[in-house]
């Protein structure tokens, strides 16, 4: 009998736990419901096995479903069409000042070009062909060879090609000069801010513009850590963590369910800490920080009325799925 009145202090401190931390407690909150991020816009998928940071993925493409590359005007066009909010584009700096948009550090990949991407003049990754590279059967067929010369499009071309749409700059580098060059490009065009809707990569480029553009989305790999893993520690007391704090917070899918007051109870906390949260696909899957909810399986975990961002790499799968846009296979 004594042991059992020494148990019941733990009984009730786990029920209490279980109850502050339900997410049953309080709604949903409110917002505008899903927003779509596109990473790279429309694309060529590949298989993630073994996939490293200098892996080539041209190389390891699955079979082609439609005709279009990643970074591409066309791609970006594409997916705001299919129901994109956002588009992810990745951006390097070129010898003659302008922004490349173009995810690998070299162009060996990809193009028949050969170096680090930031060696070449834009004049020079222009006469590229973009699609040289891609295989999806080890090298027997090469589908896109010849036909994406010259499309590998400078940042400039892809806000005056697409406007009114937002964007999502991913910096490639930790040079904090990128941030500056981002900075300088919105003060020269002023109208192009609004395109602008975010960066995150390397910290220094990164923060650096976000001192310097009022108003940016930013975040950083070591932060989103910091994040999940201090409120994973400190959560069930209701505590959130200063590096939660007025950011965006990149949730893998798999991880929701174990961080305290998944679904209706974290996002109340997160939004009164002035933050939003951008769904992942599931940890594990692939390079960190780019596996999507890319399948209607992984569609149905995202939570009924969840009023936040959800991060994709088939635009074209998952927009129609929720009704929005246009896509014919």
């Amino acid at each position: 009998m004594r042991k059992r009145w020494l148990l019941l202090p733990a009984v009730l401190l786990i029920g209490w736990v279980y109850v502050f931390n339900a997410s049953w407690r309080v709604p949903m909150p409110e917002g505008d419901g899903i927003k779509l991020i596109a990473h790279r816009g429309v694309h060529q998928t590949y298989h993630r096995e073994g996939l490293e940071n200098d892996t080539c993925t041209a190389e390891r493409i699955d079979p082609p479903r439609h005709d279009y590359l990643e970074n591409t005007i066309a791609s970006m066009e594409m997916a705001f069409a299919a129901g994109a909010d956002i588009v992810e584009l990745d951006v390097h700096p070129t010898t003659d000042g302008q922004f490349a948009v173009m995810h690998d550090w070299t162009v060996d990949c990809r193009t028949e070009g050969a170096g680090e991407t930031r060696s070449h003049s834009m004049a020079d990754l222009k006469a590229l062909d973009i699609g040289y590279g891609y295989t999806a059967d080890n090298g027997t067929s090469y589908p896109f060879r010849g036909k994406f010369a010259g499309q590998m499009p400078e940042l400039k071309e892809v806000f005056a090609a697409l406007p009114g749409q937002e964007f999502l700059v991913n910096f490639k580098s930790r040079e904090a000069r990128e941030g500056d060059m981002l900075a300088d490009l919105l003060t020269q065009y002023p109208e192009w801010r609004p395109a602008v809707w975010g960066a995150y990569g390397g910290d220094e480029p990164t923060y650096r513009a976000a001192d310097l553009i009022d108003g940016l989305h930013v975040w950083s790999r070591r932060s989103l850590v910091d994040c999940l893993a201090q409120y994973e520690l400190l959560g069930w007391a209701g505590v959130m963590p200063e590096a939660c704090r007025k950011t965006q917070v990149m949730i893998p899918i798999n991880v929701a369910p174990f961080l305290w007051g998944w679904p209706n109870l974290l996002l109340t906390r997160l939004k009164d800490a002035g933050s939003e949260v951008i769904l992942l696909g599931p940890y594990g899957a692939g390079d960190p920080g780019t596996a999507g909810i890319d399948d209607l399986e992984t569609l149905e975990q995202v939570p009924e009325n969840f009023p936040g961002y959800v991060w994709t790499n088939r635009i074209e799968v998952i927009g129609p799925a929720l009704g929005r846009g246009n896509w014919a296979d």
